[in-house]
């Protein structure tokens, strides 16, 4: 059956490559966004609400997965479900971008969008179990990190082109609210037509049957947990890669921190910070995915010593070089991980489906991943009086945090004898 993938290896991953383009192009707007908290800064959101929106999405993405996961979990072939799930994930966003083109009330903004980014959030968790079991299935075992480096790699490139257009927008024409609604109305369309992309990609079955489970949704759930917490090798490697949530937490309050206390320009930080994280994102998919560099150990591990040279420089030298520098620097820890968060959790996976892996272990770690950033979005609020110190003392956390990740991430076995014959050479 391997071989049989990668007889469509190059359609598999053109396709999905066209995918991430578009969806790549409003990516900006919505995830790993400085855009987004600096929109919502200007038009009267606090730091906690702020802090609200990667707590929201990370919420969204730990119980929502739970759902798509119990309701596919008889169904070998997931291409169609993926694209459907993906269709109504762009709803939302393009639906605020047509309400900014005719609200009148400003105060409704706010609360439309914590709506509509409360349903993109419900949305991307009910989509993405099934979207990374179907990636890792499409790509035989040999090929997977290629492939989705492949797919990120092309993500990345769209995403920098957006973020140059972000760039000349809120240069322009700062954070009004007609300019914000051509974003968000752009973004909403660029995902929707990325979503269609999907028609392109050959699933190859499997040949042997699987049996039909009649099991409820709760013991679905359960049983999957039970698994996953026997798993020694998955748990600590999900506890090393919790370095996620943090670095989701810095990119969404530092780009506040440059331009409240050290003079870096609004459309700087919107626009070209973003720009740097998604050159740092290609670097990595093309060094570590595409030529394929280093072991699947040794990229885990370099995003937290990357993520600890991060909080270096963005507490020792705030600078607008430092800014810049730090910005690429995420960029290359977000970049390792997407490429080989799938592969790792397949690798150490005891089943062939890993939908139901996908879907539990965001859930696992829900109240780190949801409750930091609301825990220092409300102490920036708190601590208002200390200026810039009060960032530093978030950052001076964090790198404690990921010093305990960095711990796990030595421990993670990715030798098991268990797993072996899932390696990723």
């Amino acid at each position: 059956m391997e071989s049989h993938k990668d007889r469509y290896f190059k359609q598999n991953a053109a396709s999905v490559a066209v995918v991430e383009i578009f969806w790549g192009f409003g990516f900006p707007v919505i995830l790993e966004s400085t855009f987004l908290q600096l929109f919502l800064k200007h038009i009267g959101a606090s730091d906690f609400l702020i802090g609200l929106v990667p707590s929201i999405l990370i919420i969204g993405i730990s119980i929502f997965p739970l759902f798509s996961s119990y309701l596919t979990r008889n169904y070998e072939a997931k291409k169609t479900i993926v694209l459907n799930l993906h269709l109504v994930s762009s709803c939302s966003t393009l639906f605020f971008g047509i309400f900014l083109f005719f609200v009148k009330d400003t105060a409704l903004i706010i609360p439309a969008f914590f709506i509509s980014y409360v349903i993109f959030s419900v949305c991307i968790g009910l989509t993405a179990p099934v979207w990374l079991n179907f990636l890792v299935k499409i790509f035989s075992a040999e090929k997977s990190v290629q492939g989705l480096s492949i797919m990120y790699l092309a993500q990345n490139i769209a995403k920098l082109i957006a973020s140059v257009f972000i760039i000349k927008i809120v240069e322009a024409y700062s954070f009004s609210i007609y300019s914000a609604a051509w974003i968000f109305f752009v973004a909403g369309i660029s995902f929707l037509v990325g979503s269609l992309c999907f028609c392109f990609a050959k699933e190859v079955p499997i040949k042997q049957s699987q049996p039909f489970l009649k099991d409820s949704f709760f013991t679905h759930t359960k049983e999957t947990i039970v698994e996953i917490v026997q798993n020694r090798n998955l748990v600590k490697y999900l506890i090393g890669d919790l370095d996620n949530y943090v670095l989701l937490t810095m990119i969404a309050f530092y780009a506040n921190y440059a331009t409240q206390y050290f003079d870096i320009k609004d459309y700087t930080a919107a626009g070209l910070f973003v720009a740097l994280i998604y050159t740092g994102s290609i670097v990595a998919n093309f060094v570590l995915g595409t030529l394929n560099y280093m072991s699947l150990k040794n990229k885990f591990l370099s995003t937290k010593i990357l993520s600890l040279l991060t909080l270096i420089v963005l507490i020792c030298f705030p600078t607008f070089t430092g800014f810049l520098c730090a910005s690429f620097l995420m960029g290359l820890c977000r970049g390792t991980r997407g490429i080989i968060y799938s592969p790792c959790v397949k690798k150490f996976c005891k089943r062939d489906d890993a939908t139901g892996y996908f879907a539990v272990l965001p859930l696992l770690t829900i109240v780190f991943g949801s409750g930091f950033p609301l825990f220092f979005g409300s102490m920036l609020d708190q601590f208002a009086y200390l200026g810039s110190v009060s960032y530093k003392i978030m950052f001076g956390v964090s790198f404690c945090l990921i010093i305990v990740t960095l711990i796990f991430g030595c421990l993670t076995n990715f030798d098991d004898e268990s797993t072996s014959n899932l390696e990723i050479k």
